[in-house]
């Protein structure tokens, strides 16, 4: 790897706060449309720009063997994790939602374990697991008469659920060497995922689909979610992992959430408490010592 620059430095800053805005932007969208809708236009616009970029500079389309691995990427990571996720949006504070995905690098490690088995368990990688997950277990406290709510419960599923197609796809992600630009991989990703996702809210769920209908507030949302959410941070986390060692860019799931609790505080009145608080930087300190192990771990593999 190349010495760090200071684009990629600029990168991960990209990444680390705007993809904590995210949440925040799904959250206000889904109060006008249903979440897999708002992902599907999301990740289908995205995708269709970003494959429209690439095919206009002349790449070739992938093999159908690639495209094939990534629909099925983009169903696990896109269909599985964006669209739940937002779909979540609708039932549980944005914040709680970044919380519950800041333990996705503790998924990837189970996944891992059985599914490539080259993490060795560690003292500190079973303290960082049970650290994170008792850390969102706490903020649970604050929300013990909203667990009555089957909505809200509903909600807390689908982010569980959405985290873990995320880890899964990541795990696959790492086994498949697809020889294909990153991004231009990406966006198919995306395009593929965009037109499932308005296949089953259309087809599946009766959503309509009328711009005419959308709200300011809605097409803002929508294109926040697009430019700066799928291209924006996708290409800057990229970019990040092809310039920064995996320690370093492993950075942003630890303020992501941080961000979205703050925004959720300040911009949406949700609730904050000094528990949540703390139990947030439970969580987060949890996911480090997780990725800490991980990576020490592939430090002795590789001596």
């Amino acid at each position: 790897m190349r010495k760090p620059s200071t684009n990629a430095y600029i990168a991960l800053a990209i990444v680390s706060i705007f993809w904590g805005t995210t949440y925040l932007a799904s959250r206000i969208g889904v109060r006008h449309i249903h979440g897999i809708m708002l992902a599907g236009l999301r990740q289908s616009t995205a995708g269709l720009l970003l494959t429209g970029f690439f095919l206009l500079k002349g790449y070739k389309l992938p093999e159908k063997i690639v495209l094939s691995k990534l629909f099925v990427m983009g169903l696990l990571m896109l269909v599985g994790s964006n669209g739940l996720m937002t779909w979540a949006m609708q039932y549980i504070p944005s914040g709680l939602g970044a919380v519950i995905s800041a333990t996705v690098p503790i998924w990837i490690t189970i996944f891992s374990y059985f599914l490539v088995k080259k993490t060795r368990i560690s003292i500190q990688l079973l303290v960082g697991m049970l650290l994170g997950f008792a850390g969102v277990a706490g903020i649970f406290y604050n929300y013990l008469s909203s667990l009555m709510n089957p909505d809200f419960r509903f909600g807390i599923m689908l982010s569980v659920f959405a985290c873990i197609c995320w880890a899964l796809g990541s795990v696959l992600t790492a086994k498949w060497a697809l020889g294909v630009n990153y991004l231009f991989g990406a966006g198919f990703q995306m395009l593929f995922s965009g037109i499932v996702m308005l296949l089953i809210a259309t087809l599946f769920m009766g959503q309509q689909l009328d711009a005419g209908t959308f709200t300011t507030e809605l097409w803002e949302s929508l294109l926040y979610l697009i430019l700066v959410g799928s291209i924006l941070s996708y290409s800057a986390y990229v970019f990040t992992l092809n310039n920064l060692p995996p320690s370093l860019a492993s950075v942003y799931a630890y303020i992501n959430p941080i961000v979205a609790v703050l925004l959720g505080w300040v911009l949406l009145k949700e609730n904050l408490t000094w528990l949540m608080g703390v139990c947030s930087l439970v969580t987060v300190g949890g996911v480090y010592l997780v990725n800490d192990a991980v990576n020490k771990n592939k430090q002795k593999q590789l001596q």
